[in-house]
């Protein structure tokens, strides 16, 4: 895909006057079976011009496609327009937008479908800045957009955050009376949201006279997005009618967001209501049922899926992980075993085996999948050097550091995993290297790297980097933070603890954790500091007492009822 991105961002150079390069020409050499008589005989020198009996049968794939196309440029149609936005359509229906992009250039009098055909192609394949280039040229040629062609534009500027391109297209919609139909409307709604525009977000809901469930949907992930779940939660309960999409976003902005144990209340609620599961809420069931260790859960929804007959590898890879993660690793074998050996599911499975503790069944399936597939995945590697991390298998470490540099497949996340390893190894130094020749240092390196010097007792090299990181202008968070607590604890370093503690909750507005009370509970106790301790200590009460209460008031399941019926 990305190979034929790039040839398609070459070839739409062309909209700006550069040539077309002649390895794209379409065969015209192709033996066709239509004669100039037959052409005639049909009738298709007419305007109103059949095109079912121009291109029969329908092509169904993209060389049918190119067949059809020769048979046209030989008989003459194609110069009938709606047969070359035909041939269009069928070129972006099949991905082959280089050829589609020659036609479209080919085709002497373009009109609006013919713009929005191809635009709509640029716009799946995700080359959403091409898109809004060639909307761009439409309108220098005057072709006035359609619906269809404002809400896939819209669509663009939403998935490229273009917020001032989309208000400035919004502005062309008012001053030119279009009419909104609900399908504009969501598109519009939906530009604002994607673009975290919220306010404007909300005015237009709120002005918009005709929603569907659509609209409620956008709406309900705009407030999910921004973290707000009452009001979400309030929106969603005014919905009329909910269907498997508006329960799939609420229950899946909860899980998002934290509240595990409201996701899964509203779960049963939507069993209970007897709106039907699809493909993505038994996904987002199982995570759920992952992330609670939440066996029960996760069985039932194996029985529900085996019921209706939902076997597909997406679905099978979700049961596999909440095996894994549930320490069920026998069951997450079953499936394995029935699974197509694919990436996802051998990744899973050495995830799986790494933690619960069997090493050696993991290295096994890692060896087999070096063998079998040559390469690896990210998430694969960073499994291993975790389980490297955890048994000091610096050696294993090392091989995998170096296959890493050797097919290139180096990123924050592999990087982090690295240095993680390397300072689990006792070799910190390593550490700081792999951290030092990082191309990208962002939140998630500065906290490892951070992390790594505080847990080897490096108190004032930890406060150097955590400042240096807080000069690059990158912003900590928890972890961070509680790397630095560590730190200072560790070498006794009393004001610098008290220091960024304070720094934590009012400069970075960060609400302190066990964790982080239990750093200045040991701080201070290490260096005789009693009655400061107790106060410490008392705050420390009320983050355990508050987090019990959130755990009291969480759902629990009725003796003898099932979630999933």
């Amino acid at each position: 895909m990305r190979r034929q991105l790039r040839r398609i961002d070459h070839v739409f150079v062309t909209l700006f006057g550069f040539r077309s390069p002649s390895s794209l020409s379409i065969p015209r050499n192709i033996i066709t079976t239509t004669t100039w008589l037959q052409f005639h005989t049909l009738g298709l020198n007419s305007d109103h011009l059949n095109v079912a009996q121009v291109i029969s049968p329908k092509p169904t794939n993209e060389f049918s496609v190119e067949i059809a196309h020769a048979t046209v440029i030989k008989n003459g149609a194609v110069s009938h327009l709606h047969v070359s936005n035909y041939l269009l359509s069928l070129y972006v229906k099949f991905t082959n937008l280089t050829h589609a992009h020659q036609l479209f250039g080919e085709i002497p009098l373009r009109d609006v479908r013919s713009w929005t055909i191809l635009i709509s192609g640029l716009s799946r394949v995700g080359s959403h800045n091409l898109a809004l280039g060639l909307f761009s040229q439409m309108q220098k040629e005057r072709i006035t957009p359609n619906q269809f062609t404002l809400s896939t534009i819209l669509k663009c500027c939403a998935s490229v955050k273009e917020l001032n391109t989309g208000k400035t297209i919004l502005g062309w919609i008012l001053r030119n009376g279009v009419c909104l139909d609900t399908t504009l409307q969501n598109s519009i709604l939906d530009f604002y949201v994607k673009c975290e525009a919220f306010e404007y977000a909300g005015k237009f809901f709120n002005l918009m006279s005709d929603k569907d469930t659509v609209s409620w949907n956008i709406m309900i992930s705009a407030h999910l997005k921004n973290k707000d779940t009452k009001k979400a939660e309030d929106l969603f309960w005014q919905l009329p009618n909910k269907d498997p999409a508006s329960w799939n976003t609420i229950i899946d902005g909860h899980l998002q967001n934290g509240y595990e144990q409201k996701a899964i209340h509203l779960l049963y609620q939507m069993v209970t209501s007897g709106t039907s599961f699809t493909h993505f809420t038994f996904s987002i069931a199982l995570i759920l049922a992952s992330s609670l260790n939440h066996i029960n859960l996760g069985k039932q929804i194996h029985g529900q899926l085996l019921r209706v007959g939902i076997h597909d590898s997406f679905i099978k890879n979700s049961l596999l992980n909440m095996y894994c993660k549930c320490d069920e690793m026998n069951k997450a074998m079953i499936i394995f075993k029935t699974s197509d050996n694919d990436f996802m599911s051998l990744s899973s499975i050495v995830s799986g085996f790494i933690q619960n503790g069997n090493i050696n069944e993991a290295l096994k399936v890692f060896h087999f999948m070096v063998h079998e597939h040559g390469q690896i995945d990210k998430f694969t590697l960073a499994s291993v050097l975790s389980g490297c991390s955890d048994y000091g298998l610096l050696d294993l470490g090392q091989l995998i550091h170096t296959y890493i540099l050797k097919t290139g497949h180096e990123d924050v996340v592999l990087s982090s995993s690295m240095i993680d390893m390397y300072a689990k190894c006792g070799k910190l130094q390593c550490s700081w290297l792999v951290f030092k020749e990082s191309k990208i240092r962002n939140l998630v390196l500065w906290t490892s790297i951070i992390s790594s010097f505080a847990s080897h007792g490096e108190g004032k090299e930890t406060i150097r980097l955590f400042e240096m990181m807080r000069n690059e202008g990158v912003i900590p968070n928890e972890v961070t933070f509680l790397g630095v607590l560590t730190a200072c604890s560790h070498q006794g370093l009393i004001n610098e603890g008290c220091h960024y503690f304070k720094l934590m909750k009012d400069v970075y507005a960060i609400k302190p954790e066990i964790e982080h009370y239990t750093c200045m509970v040991d701080l201070l106790g290490r260096n005789g500091r009693l009655n400061e301790m107790l106060k410490w200590q008392d705050g420390w009460e009320e983050v355990g007492r508050l987090k019990g209460v959130m755990q009291e008031k969480g759902i629990k399941k009725k003796p003898g009822q099932s979630w999933i019926q």
